[in-house]
């Protein structure tokens, strides 16, 4: 996925603003990608020479990142939807620090881990039934990856090996490996890696701000079911194998909550087919909805296999993880065993710190807290909308939600897709001391949407200092934006 820059300026005017704190290093003098002959930045690989790099972090507690020039900024999207349990938490620092101590890496073929196995035991618990299996990698990619080739493998070995196509929606993101980029939505992506893959079938997503002429939110996202069902019979049932989906969209959608017909749809249609129905959950899992997964909104349309990652191990260390139920788990395992495993899949060291991480989701409430923070969030947002003319819409559940910066709220016009509205406002956020994380998908196509999801633990306090910073670096935006008669 392209990471799209910011503008020169961008990062000298976020350097420039006052320190929030003094310290002792410096870095106040313009660093630029290529200033030194080797090594250097990662995003030399993302921005050309010359162009400014973004502050050096210095350290990070609780919802707060400072850089190493002691300016402070709010993790108003937990990283990349990853901190939910803050930054710097001692339980989970000290738990990582005698694992390691121990043994930090153990091959799990070879020797069992007591952490592999407590949170397996865990993390199926809290999921519920139909959940009796955990596999552990090192990430989202991985985790849907996994699960696409566990799915391909129990219809092989169950005498179903016609079945190899997995339906997938437009616009998705489903992780930067090539098996997981073959069920992505995304054209731009598609455009560069598609010849290297065997794209797999799309269907539409049910988005809910801007709706075909004479539809509601209701009725679209029943035709965009009925559309699954239209796919899976174009394709030939026999020859599908699954759908994916994320239960609530990521980035590529702006967090859309479907209603919950549009999942019970899903569910009799796959069922009726024989299709597997896997959940992409590494945004909307592991609590951040105010349920532990966010399919637990829809008892009625469980899914077979959930893949979590992000807020898993809250970013102590990189996880992901498929969830499973029994029966293909056996089917697999009787057959010769899963053709497929990392190197650091399930190692000890990853599985402790998670653990370490879901003791603090549960000793402080973090997936109720989610919920009630969320309520307190999309109040904040739905009045600030209403100041705001560029936020046309709220969306979300918990404290997985997303505004969408238009134009025009009247017409729900976009800006512009080269003036690029989300990397614009995360460059004025900078400058306002908060910290906002965008990944535009398909270049702007359905809309320019920003995540605002920050650490579970965040306060009432700290909830009124994220909007108010917000407002601040959307007023900028939107100044930006008329100057250049965009808006």
């Amino acid at each position: 996925m392209r990471l799209l820059s910011c503008p020169r300026s961008a990062y000298r005017a976020a350097q420039m603003s006052p320190p929030a704190a003094s310290s002792a290093t410096s870095h106040s003098a313009p660093r630029l990608l290529g200033d030194q002959p080797q090594g250097g930045s990662v995003l030399s690989f993302y921005s050309t020479k010359g162009s400014p790099r973004p502050p050096r972090i210095g350290r990070a507690e609780g919802v707060y990142l400072w850089d190493a020039d002691g300016r402070r900024y709010l993790d108003a999207t937990a990283g990349a939807v990853v901190a939910n349990i803050g930054h710097g938490n001692p339980h989970v620092l000290a738990a990582m620090q005698a694992q390691a101590a121990r043994v930090s890496f153990a091959y799990p073929r070879f020797f069992e881990s007591e952490h592999n196995v407590a949170l397996a035991d865990r993390v199926c618990a809290l999921a519920g039934p139909g959940f009796d299996r955990a596999f552990f990698v090192s990430g989202g990619s991985e985790a849907n990856e996994a699960a696409i080739k566990l799915a391909r493998q129990y219809a092989v070995v169950t005498g179903q090996a016609s079945r190899w196509k997995v339906i997938s929606r437009n616009p998705s993101y489903h992780g930067s490996t090539l098996g997981a980029l073959a069920v992505t939505g995304d054209e731009h992506t598609s455009s560069i890696y598609g010849p290297m893959v065997r794209t797999m079938p799309k269907v539409p997503a049910p988005l809910s701000y801007r709706l075909p002429e004479g539809e509601s939110v209701e009725s679209h996202a029943m035709a965009c079911a009925d559309a699954l069902e239209r796919t899976i019979e174009q394709e030939g049932p026999e020859s599908v194998l699954a759908f994916i989906l994320e239960p609530i969209g990521g980035l590529s959608t702006g967090t859309v909550v479907s209603p919950p017909a549009y999942f019970e749809r899903v569910r009799r249609i796959c069922d009726r087919h024989g299709v597997l129905v896997i959940y992409d959950e590494i945004m909307s899992g592991a609590g951040r909805t105010g349920k532990f997964l966010a399919a637990h909104h829809w008892l009625a349309a469980r899914p077979d296999i959930v893949t979590l990652a992000k807020g898993l191990a809250a970013g102590y260390t990189p996880l992901g993880c498929v969830l499973v139920p029994d029966r293909i788990v056996d089917a697999v395992a009787g057959s010769g065993g899963f053709v497929h495993g990392h190197t650091y899949f399930t190692n000890p060291l990853s599985c402790a710190v998670a653990n370490a991480v879901m003791d603090e989701v549960e000793r402080l409430d973090l997936v109720t807290r989610a919920r009630e923070r969320g309520e307190s969030l999309r109040r904040r947002l739905e009045a600030l909308a209403q100041r705001s003319p560029l936020v046309g819409d709220v969306r979300g559940l918990g404290l997985l939600a997303a505004i969408e910066i238009v134009a025009d709220k009247g017409t729900r016009r976009a800006l512009p897709a080269a003036f690029n509205a989300p990397a614009r406002l995360t460059v004025h956020g900078l400058r306002h001391g908060i910290a906002l994380y965008n990944r535009r998908a398909n270049l702007g196509a359905f809309g320019d949407f920003q995540m605002i999801t920050p650490p579970l633990t965040i306060s009432e306090l700290e909830l009124d200092e994220l909007v108010e910073r917000l407002e601040r670096s959307l007023d900028d935006l939107a100044a930006e934006a008329a100057r250049a008669k965009l808006a």
